[in-house]
């Protein structure tokens, strides 16, 4: 029949994406688009009954770090089965492509993103080509081999990696560099790349403890990578600022970059602490700031307070502490004898005092972080305790009781930082973030931090813990800010809403079940390396292109996901009016 559809869903609660009231009503599909909606009479090869759940459109994750794993994931899990059918990569600066032919620069990638990404070296190593030279032919590599649609932004450290080669760490760059920067960057864009991404932040090491190359950068480098957006249609900027609290500067910096692409400037990550008001105040303050000077800055605001978890093999986050990147910089084995010496401890111990006050930082109190994982039996009963009772039932001061499970263990433990920002007064803080319009919602990581931390579920968290269990935010508006509101600030067409035209992006779940099961460790990549996983509850059917890819926890074999360029997949998304 000519028109029969492909496959239609009926007896659902549509929710659109466009923070309208939901409405019971049908989607129908054919050739991967949406061709009928709320009232579907004509016949289907395929038909899926949503009764008791809500059709909305797949879930738009800009902020993850799946450039690598997707050569050996091409589900990109577990995003795929939380409901995400859109991601963007290559944020942080951190992209893998493009490269420049020299074998020591990519392994220079590959090292960097297992220290500063938590990605495991030798997965990198085993499950990455890195036979690519351009950042076109990085896309091409991929196109119709995965399971999402997928974009990229052009990574400042790739970028002045491939340009300077080594000397992109330590030393500024030459007016030359700096052309020849410009020049790749514009042809990046110009083969598909989603925009340019930098970071200045204190915590992005590479390998051997320096800064990444993005942090040896001028401001000018900054700004006129960033104008080199101008000429590329459908072009975006995602920044992360040095540290967390928003100085003149940062504000200056981004505002100009903002300025000089004529984009918004998405920043992560904004998680705010009632205990800390003027922390998550001065950072929205950056896009007043903007505002008042006719650019734009977005900042990416978390779902829930993330639960880190660290260990002194990546030693990410206690590098950025003063005296600590000294040992992150040792091999291990010189690490683990190192830090039985007293001398060292107390230096250490010192070093998460702030200089300016003398205070311990709030992760500095050891008697409060817990013992998360270990890897030798003889200590597992240390499990879920805190290092403050371990250490009281051991006649130890707390920072000496740590590290000597530890050592203990080969340095593979790994360590629970006390999270911040759980009570009442918090959670309502986040909610009206959520719902400001000088935000987004976000900052999975999915893809990054594989021992660290669980912000990968941050989709069906956000609509199990702000909707369902503390009623912070409406259903329709939750579904909005997970679709239309990501879709639209990067300018990607067709997509995040479900309506007539559009591509059949589309996500169905339980609004009673959805969330995610207990994060455990999962021991699934490539070269038997580990990551922290969840399963998630209450997705019924994941549909990309109009091809269901998820069913119930089902992967269902199928990769009908599209590599999304700019210009053809994006448009611009001027600076509003009312920013001018």
């Amino acid at each position: 029949m000519a028109d029969q559809l492909d496959l239609k869903i009926v007896n659902g609660l549509i929710i659109d994406g466009s923070g309208t009231a939901a409405r019971r009503g049908d989607v129908g599909i054919r050739n991967g688009r949406i061709v009928e909606l709320d009232k579907v009479t004509s016949p289907a090869r395929e038909t899926i009954d949503a009764e008791g759940c809500v059709v909305a459109p797949g879930f738009v994750d800009i902020h993850t770090h799946y450039d690598a794993q997707l050569f050996w994931d091409r589900s990109l899990s577990p995003s795929c089965y939380h409901g995400v059918t859109t991601i963007v990569g290559g944020n942080c600066g951190f992209s893998i492509a493009p490269l420049n032919g020299n074998r020591e620069d990519a392994e220079y990638l590959a090292r960097m993103l297992a220290r500063v990404e938590g990605m495991p070296i030798e997965s990198l190593r085993a499950g990455v080509p890195w036979d690519w030279g351009s950042f076109g032919e990085y896309l091409q590599g991929i196109e119709g081999k995965l399971a999402l649609n997928t974009a990229f932004m052009v990574g400042h450290s790739a970028l002045r990696r491939a340009v300077m080669g080594a000397r992109a760490v330590g030393e500024p760059a030459t007016p030359q560099d700096l052309e020849a920067m410009k020049r790749l960057l514009g042809k990046s864009l110009a083969e598909g790349g989603i925009g340019f991404s930098s970071t200045t932040s204190p915590t992005h090491n590479d390998a051997e403890g320096h800064p990444v190359p993005s942090r040896h950068a001028t401001d000018e480098e900054l700004i006129e990578l960033a104008r080199v957006l101008r000429d590329h249609p459908g072009t975006s900027l995602e920044f992360i600022p040095e540290g967390s609290a928003m100085r003149d500067h940062h504000k200056h910096i981004m505002t100009e970059m903002s300025l000089a692409a004529g984009r918004s400037v998405n920043w992560n990550v904004l998680n705010p602490d009632s205990k800390t008001p003027y922390l998550w105040q001065q950072q929205m303050s950056a896009s007043d700031y903007a505002a008042e000077r006719g650019a734009r800055i977005v900042a990416l605001v978390g779902v829930k307070p993330a639960q880190s978890w660290v260990n002194f093999v990546s030693g990410f986050v206690l590098d950025s502490f003063p005296g600590w990147e000294d040992l992150m910089r040792l091999s291990l084995d010189e690490r683990r004898e190192a830090l039985r010496d007293p001398a060292l401890r107390a230096r250490l111990d010192q070093g998460v005092h702030y200089r300016k006050t003398g205070k311990r930082s709030p992760i500095g109190h050891w008697e409060n972080w817990s013992v998360a994982e270990v890897l030798a039996p003889q200590l597992k009963h240390f499990e879920g305790r805190k290092i403050g009772e371990i250490a009281a039932s051991q006649g130890k001061q707390p920072f000496d009781a740590l590290l000597d499970i530890v050592i203990e263990d080969n340095l593979k433990t790994s360590l629970a930082i006390p999270m911040r920002g759980t009570d009442d007064e918090s959670w309502q803080i986040r909610a009206n973030l959520w719902k400001d319009d000088r935000t987004i919602v976000g900052a999975s990581d999915a893809g990054a931090h594989l021992d660290m931390i669980d912000t990968f579920a941050s989709a069906p968290d956000f609509l199990r813990i702000g909707v369902r269990e503390r009623g912070l935010i409406g259903l329709e508006e939750a579904v909005r800010q997970l679709t239309s509101v990501p879709a639209r600030l990067y300018g990607v067409k067709e997509r995040g809403a479900l309506a007539i035209g559009n591509w059949a992006d589309i996500t169905v779940f339980d609004p009673a079940t959805i969330g995610c099961g207990p994060v455990h460790t999962r021991r699934d990549l490539p070269a038997g390396a580990s990551r922290l996983y969840a399963d998630a509850t209450g997705i019924r059917h994941v549909l990309v292109n109009g091809r269901e890819i998820v069913r119930g926890q089902e992967f269902l074999g199928h990769h009908p996901g599209c590599v999304l360029r700019s210009g053809r997949d994006t448009a611009t998304v001027p600076i509003p009016a009312e920013a001018r």
